[in-house]
């Protein structure tokens, strides 16, 4: 591991936890104030009658210092929901770049954590992680291990897919072959590394990204018919319990919780589960095959007590789980069969659901009745062998992008680096603007926070800024 100086600082491909700003940010802010952190890790101050030092202090404070973090995949509650960011009255033709590093080959979402960025990508025939510093894009520390990347029928995305997630100070990243390594996320320490997928992944390589419930840190790991659930320690790494019903796909698991309890849901080879996230066991399921050329890649949506669910081929479906006695059971409550997705998970705002076809149309369902309000072509779709460009809809390079629900606006992110705005509305499509933001294929989800965007592209990290 290597460290910079104090001053400097996952997509799944196929498919809350906030950690507060650093105290010596914020101390060397408010100057002789004592400030200390509560046992959760907050900052707090003591009770001083400076309330008007405090005010002007605060309004010191860039408006980004307070923005929404992005710890995991999909954001704080894997939902994709950014509620701190502050789009533009009017969108400019062209965003302003602020910096851009290389940071390896890979389509794994950086993770967000106050001011410090966390990215995993793949160089020289290692795995590479790095903490990065939002505001400068100079590299705090970076560990590096090697690893043998991705191969065919994979070997065009030969780096990491599997997004780092921090939690309780510390940051977890998945290898493509299934190295888990567990570090300290202000110092880069490694705490522990081990191959919990025992040399097994799916046939395109383990794309899942870890989810972190209570101390236990929960992915999918091992390969096709011979993998399932697993969860170790945050702290240790050590296995508490494992899952072997059915082997990964390349979707990353999501909590749900029902009268108290909580469940892990995935999407598995081919099925749909609820596993109890303290011990494992399985309290429910369903088969969702793949059929042919299509695969489950979608993360599940967890609305309440419903779980919304969509893969290749297949459309989309509602179940709710509701417990009953000592067990749980789950009622399906819609079916839609027509917008089916492969590479991208719709996100669900004020009661509809937004997302990208396998046919590369932009839709809008009702979430209450399954119904489809309207497609707009996206363009824009990757053709095969994972390289960006084309405008082409259907097709091997269609049904991939991240959609973002970034407030009074969604943005959408396609591999042709096109990051496509528009209004949520359910009578019709309503965009607002279409934006280079890359020079290179992307993958990942763009990270949203304040009036910035991060975005990964094939090897960089770029900052962009929606105001000069």
């Amino acid at each position: 591991m290597t460290t910079g100086s104090a001053s400097g600082h996952g997509f799944s491909f196929y498919s809350h936890w906030i950690e507060p700003l650093p105290a010596v940010k914020l101390s060397a802010l408010f100057g002789g104030m004592r400030l200390k952190a509560n046992p959760t890790g907050a900052i707090m101050r003591n009770q001083y009658p400076r309330t008007g030092l405090i005010a002007g202090c605060v309004m010191l404070l860039s408006a980004n210092a307070f923005a929404q973090d992005w710890p995991q995949w999909r954001g704080p509650g894997r939902d994709a929901k950014a509620t701190g960011f502050n789009p533009p009255k009017t969108w400019p033709k062209a965003l302003t770049q602020k910096w851009k590093v290389n940071v390896g080959d890979g389509v794994a979402t950086p993770a967000l954590v106050g001011d410090r960025l966390y990215v995993f990508g793949r160089e020289n025939g290692n795995e590479v992680v790095r903490c990065i510093d939002a505001a400068t894009g100079k590299e705090v520390w970076q560990d590096r291990y090697e690893a043998e990347g991705a191969t065919p029928p994979a070997a065009a995305f030969s780096g990491p897919r599997s997004s780092p997630t921090v939690a309780d100070g510390k940051v977890v990243t998945f290898g493509v072959r299934g190295t888990f390594s567990c570090y300290d996320a202000a110092t880069g320490k490694k705490l522990w590394r081990k191959d919990a997928a025992k040399g097994m992944w799916p046939r395109f390589f383990a794309s899942s990204s870890p989810i972190v419930v209570d101390g236990l840190c929960i992915a999918q790991l091992g390969g096709q018919k011979n993998g399932g659930i697993t969860a170790l320690d945050l702290a240790t790494g050590q296995e508490k319990w494992k899952w072997a019903g059915d082997g990964p796909a390349y979707a990353s698991p999501v909590l749900l919780t029902v009268d108290g309890a909580k469940l892990i849901v995935a999407l598995t080879e081919g099925k749909i589960v609820a596993v109890n996230s303290a011990d494992g066991k399985l309290v429910w399921e369903t088969p969702f095959v793949a059929a042919q050329r299509n695969y489950n890649a979608a993360t599940p949506i967890v609305d309440g007590q419903t779980i919304i669910y969509a893969g290749g081929g297949r459309g989309i479906k509602a179940v709710k789980i509701d417990k009953q006695g000592d067990g749980f059971t789950a009622k399906e409550l819609w079916s839609n069969p027509k917008e089916s997705v492969q590479f991208n998970t719709p996100v669900l705002k004020d009661g509809k659901l937004y997302g990208l076809s396998q046919t590369n149309e932009i839709f809008c369902v009702n979430a209450d009745t399954g119904k489809t309000s309207w497609t707009a072509s996206a363009g824009g779709a990757a053709p095969a062998g994972g390289q960006g460009g084309g405008r082409g809809r259907g097709g091997r390079g269609a049904g991939y992008g991240s959609i973002v629900d970034a407030g009074s606006i969604l943005l959408v992110l396609t591999p042709s680096s096109e990051l496509i705005v528009f209004e949520p509305n359910d009578n019709k499509y309503v965009e607002q603007a279409r934006i280079k933001v890359a020079d290179t294929p992307t993958y990942a989800y763009p990270v949203v926070s304040g009036n910035r965007l991060f975005v990964k592209d094939k090897d960089a990290l770029i900052l962009w800024t929606t105001e000069g």
